[in-house]
């Protein structure tokens, strides 16, 4: 039974005529009538009668006319309650990040006053599996290269954050870290320590060998930074370290690569519906405003202090825990 047709039962049977029922929906008498019928042909007994001119509820159709009533009435009590929902500042908020963004945001975002609260989740997935989360966490942040297929507009909204670089991390006693950037035949000779096999942040070191036209060699295989940064400080190879959401060690420096450079795009994956919460709309600028003072300033090198806005230049790939 649609609810329409139900409220103009219930107003036939308070105002006693077709004509007063149309007066007061805005409609023609004849469409009261139509939809009256429409409503009919769903009841198994007559819900209205004819007395002289005037069409009547009958006992059916008074009982059926109550019930529109308390139906009416939760429909309203459900509907405030989600306008509640929605509007409650305090309702908790689940985000979910892979791990150099947790390191980074989740810290300053618990540490803020006046937010809802947070629940955090990290997620080490690869890059196809991002959009997933959002089923189970309200706010997912995720990360891609530039080139890579762009997130499935069709299921979920995203919230760009910022775009991060991405650098070549060496000792600070290495040969090329006086050098305020590099190119790739000054790192393809070098040995490196790579993400595991399928995971984006390879195709940086494919693109070093193919314009160095010689291959890489890899020594070693991580994908957690911080351990990557461990190996660098300890003379174990050449790394690629985030700008903006590593902390490696004080005895490793960051340079650019002045003829490939490379970065990722960091957002943020949500339910177009989820937006719709004033708590997750609260964390989610919160968010930003940490991501936006993370990025600002970001330099390169021990004394010359270069930029890091770079463009990514590399192609797609599968992209998971801090690539």
């Amino acid at each position: 039974m649609d609810l329409h047709h139900l409220r103009l039962l219930r107003e036939l049977g308070d105002r006693g005529s077709l004509a007063a029922v149309a007066r007061a929906m805005h409609i023609t008498p004849s469409a009261v009538s139509q939809q009256l019928r429409s409503l009919q042909r769903s009841a198994r007994v007559p819900l209205t009668e004819r007395r002289g001119r005037r069409l009547v509820l009958t006992e059916a159709g008074r009982a059926l006319a109550a019930a529109a009533v308390e139906v009416s009435t939760a429909l309203d009590r459900a509907g405030r309650a989600v306008d509640a929902y929605l509007d409650d500042p305090a309702t908790p908020v689940t985000v979910a990040a892979f791990h150099s963004a947790g390191v980074t945001y989740f810290g300053p975002l618990l540490s803020r006053d006046g937010l809802p609260p947070v629940r955090c989740s990290d997620q080490d997935v690869p890059q196809a599996g991002f959009p997933a989360l959002i089923a189970d966490h309200d706010l997912v942040l995720a990360h891609r290269l530039a080139h890579s297929p762009p997130w499935p507009a069709d299921r979920l909204t995203t919230v760009p954050l910022i775009h991060e670089p991405l650098y070549v991390a060496m000792p600070a006693g290495h040969r090329l870290a006086s050098k305020s950037s590099l190119t790739t035949d000054d790192v393809a000779v070098e040995p490196w320590i790579c993400v595991h096999e399928g995971f984006p942040l390879e195709g940086v070191l494919t693109a070093i060998a193919a314009a160095a036209g010689r291959p890489v060699d890899i020594v070693h295989r991580v994908n957690e930074f911080t351990v990557v940064a461990a190996i660098v400080a300890a003379g174990g190879g050449l790394g690629l370290l985030p700008g903006y959401t590593s902390r490696p060690d004080p005895g490793v420096v960051l340079r650019p690569l002045a003829d490939l450079p490379v970065g990722r795009h960091i957002d943020v994956l949500t339910r177009p519906e989820t937006l719709h919460r004033a708590a997750v709309r609260a964390v989610l600028d919160a968010l930003r405003e940490i991501a936006a003072a993370s990025g600002a300033g970001e330099s390169v090198g021990a004394e010359d202090g270069e930029q890091g806005e770079l463009v990514v230049a590399l192609g797609a790939g599968c992209g998971g825990e801090d690539e």
